[in-house]
């Protein structure tokens, strides 16, 4: 997770709830949505991985994204015989290897993929958030090359994708949405990145956080256009109108990816959250508003591409003791004891569902 640059510009009170036939249950099982939750393990107090898995099984999460090839994590997901798919990283410290020999990636994907064979796994995230100033910068595409080349030579190419997660800092221009440009110095190291990516038909991971945009200009930027939750269009882009800056950012993005050449690309939002305590606007409410309307939004798409559902992974799974600064403790949906820190009402309605009815 990165505090990024991007920065532009009460909760709806729920009125009615019409009890059809059923009554709907904390859950979030969101097929159109592809709604998946992203499990981080820096903390002294969580649980085993056995016990993640199946609260994840449990709440009906279908998608997991877990950062390293933790063995314990993997042995849990194979032996549950779950239908968890598995996004599965490939540490910043580990691309300087990967990049060196096409023999290092094979084995890594010995190791960590095709030895568990019981794991679903969904895509290969090569790197998080490399920083064009980084001295891991050079190693990124090799390595992103190499996973994906071992990979196709398991058979696995058409099951699994190989990508890389970035961060919206590497947008220069973000405002309007249809004017998204990535940084000129970002360009060489981005625009081959993009293009592999297109040639393989694998998706672009973006972490998007209106948060760190709301929070880092809450003058300029009002707290109901960051949560979803402003009856009215607040930016008005040519023929398009946002209502909410998470489709203003991921617009942004894809217009970029257009400048760059990358108009196919599809975009995964790799992270996306809100914390509950530690810093502006970090409530518990404000959490829950958030990532309940993030869950409900998402399958919709955004005005830039709308009815196409947005692949979307929530973070984080618990609360994470062992980070810092404070705010970066606080992002769970689940404290360690695996308590629910709040209810995400989120389940497609159905005809044997509640449906609410919201002003």
């Amino acid at each position: 997770m990165a505090v990024n640059s991007y920065v532009t510009e009460g909760f709806p009170r729920m009125t009615k709830v019409l009890l059809l036939l059923g009554l709907l249950m904390t859950s979030l099982h969101l097929t159109d949505a592809q709604i998946g939750v992203c499990y981080g393990t820096l903390g002294d107090n969580l649980p085993p991985p056995e016990e993640v898995v199946e609260l994840y099984s449990q709440n009906n999460i279908q998608r997991m994204r877990l950062y390293n090839p933790n063995p314990a994590v993997l042995q849990a997901l194979g032996s549950a015989g779950s239908n968890i798919q598995l996004m599965l990283g490939v540490p910043n410290d580990a691309l300087q290897n990967i990049a060196a020999s096409q023999g290092n990636a094979n084995k890594w994907v010995e190791t960590y993929v095709t030895n568990y064979t019981k794991v679903k796994f969904r895509y290969i995230a090569v790197g998080n958030e490399v920083s064009l100033s980084s001295s891991l910068a050079q190693f990124l595409l090799p390595a992103v090359k190499n996973i994906n080349n071992a990979i196709s030579a398991a058979g696995l190419d058409n099951q699994i994708k190989v990508s890389t997660a970035i961060e919206t800092g590497v947008l220069g221009t973000s405002y309007p949405p249809s004017a998204g440009s990535f940084q000129s110095e970002a360009r060489s190291f981005l625009d081959p990145i993009i293009s592999f990516l297109a040639e393989n038909g694998a998706p672009l991971l973006v972490n998007i956080y209106p948060y760190f945009s709301y929070s880092a200009n809450s003058r300029d930027i009002s707290l109901d256009y960051a949560l979803f939750t402003a009856n009215k269009v607040m930016v008005q882009d040519g023929q398009l109108g946002y209502r909410n800056l998470f489709d203003s950012i991921v617009d942004a993005i894809y217009s970029a990816l257009e400048e760059a050449g990358g108009d196919s690309l599809d975009i995964v939002v790799s992270e996306s959250g809100w914390p509950s305590a530690g810093g502006t606007g970090a409530t518990l409410d404000n959490a829950r508003i958030y990532n309940t309307n993030l869950i409900q939004h998402v399958k919709g798409g955004t005005p830039k591409r709308p009815a196409k559902a947005i692949e979307t992974y929530v973070f984080a799974m618990f609360d994470e003791n062992n980070k810092s600064p404070e705010l970066e403790k606080h992002w769970g949906l689940f404290l360690p004891n695996k308590q629910s820190k709040y209810p995400l009402l989120c389940r497609i309605p159905t005809a044997t569902q509640i449906v609410f009815s919201i002003e």
